[in-house]
């Protein structure tokens, strides 16, 4: 088939492309894309308007700031991405926060006469919609199989674990943080990622967005297993933003605190990527949940120990 010139504008859907084959049909990305590493050589067509090393709570601030102006978070290089001229560009109409948006994108584009590339826009709340934005992409490359080729290979490596987790006496409970201050719990496809790996997800509605906590609800359904995850932070800087938690009134009088099971996560790399690599986050939730069971090698990479 002849190739595709194939623009990613988020970090899911280049997993997605390069999963699929298509990983040599990329010539532009997100400036978030970066995984497979390959893909770090190639430009840059997107921007965050605010300053990404500021606290949680600045960054909280500014995306706020930005959104009560009816402003987009992130800018769109649009010479650039004319310049690329590709056929496909991938991006997402799920968070505005999160990432560019479909609105973006066509905003960009909106004024090209010599030529219209097809947007693909996924829109992932559960793990059902992964599966069809995975199928999603794979039609627009034309290549229908291979997505059914890669989802019934993640599903069968998440069903392995998730027979044996959910068989497991012992289903802890277990609070997922996905943005440190202010709290939020993580939504979306998460609960059903807690459920497969063998916990009870205390917050965050499945197929929901992501939702505002407190820390007295924290403190007042006072989780077995807290796993951090902020979205777009890796390990180093999930740990260096955890004073305002750790410093709450009644920290150390939480069970999972007084237990040791309170958990630092690459919220980044795996849990805030409805992509292919969802896998392994079941497998990390896993080996957190149920230590002695399971040992899929992700401590240290994918999670540590506060």
């Amino acid at each position: 088939m002849p190739g595709k010139r194939i623009v990613s504008l988020i970090a899911s859907s280049t997993e997605i492309i390069s999963a699929l084959g298509f990983g040599d049909q990329i010539v532009g990305r997100s400036h978030e894309c970066d995984y497979p590493l390959s893909v770090g050589a190639l430009p840059v067509c997107t921007a965050p308007k605010l300053d990404p090393s500021g606290t949680s709570r600045e960054i909280d601030d500014q995306v706020k700031a930005i959104l009560q102006d009816a402003l987009a978070v992130y800018r769109v290089d649009e010479n650039l991405l004319k310049k690329l001229a590709p056929d496909v560009i991938v991006t997402q109409s799920q968070c505005d926060v999160c990432a560019v948006s479909l609105k973006d994108v066509e905003e960009a584009i909106c004024e090209w006469v010599e030529s219209r590339p097809r947007l693909v826009s996924l829109e992932p709340n559960a793990l059902e919609d992964v599966w069809e934005d995975i199928r999603r992409v794979a039609r627009a490359l034309e290549a229908p199989e291979r997505a059914d080729a890669l989802i019934k290979t993640m599903k069968s490596r998440i069903a392995e674990i998730s027979q044996k987790a959910c068989a497991l006496e012992k289903q802890p409970t277990l609070a997922c943080i996905e943005w440190i201050d202010p709290l939020m719990a993580a939504g979306n496809w998460m609960p059903e990622i807690v459920a497969l790996a063998g916990g009870r997800n205390l917050f965050g509605v499945a197929g929901k967005h992501s939702s505002w906590m407190t820390w007295e609800e924290l403190r007042e359904k006072d989780p077995e297993v807290i796993a951090v995850m902020p979205c777009g932070f890796g390990l180093k800087r999930t740990r260096d933003e955890m004073a305002p938690l750790i410093g709450q009134a009644g920290w150390n009088d939480l069970c999972a605190v007084r237990e040791g099971r309170v958990y630092l996560t690459d919220g980044n790399q795996y849990f805030n990527r409805p992509g292919p690599r969802l896998v392994e986050a079941v497998e990390i939730l896993a080996e957190i949940l149920h230590p002695g069971e399971f040992a899929f090698g992700h401590q240290g990479t994918g999670w540590e120990p506060l």
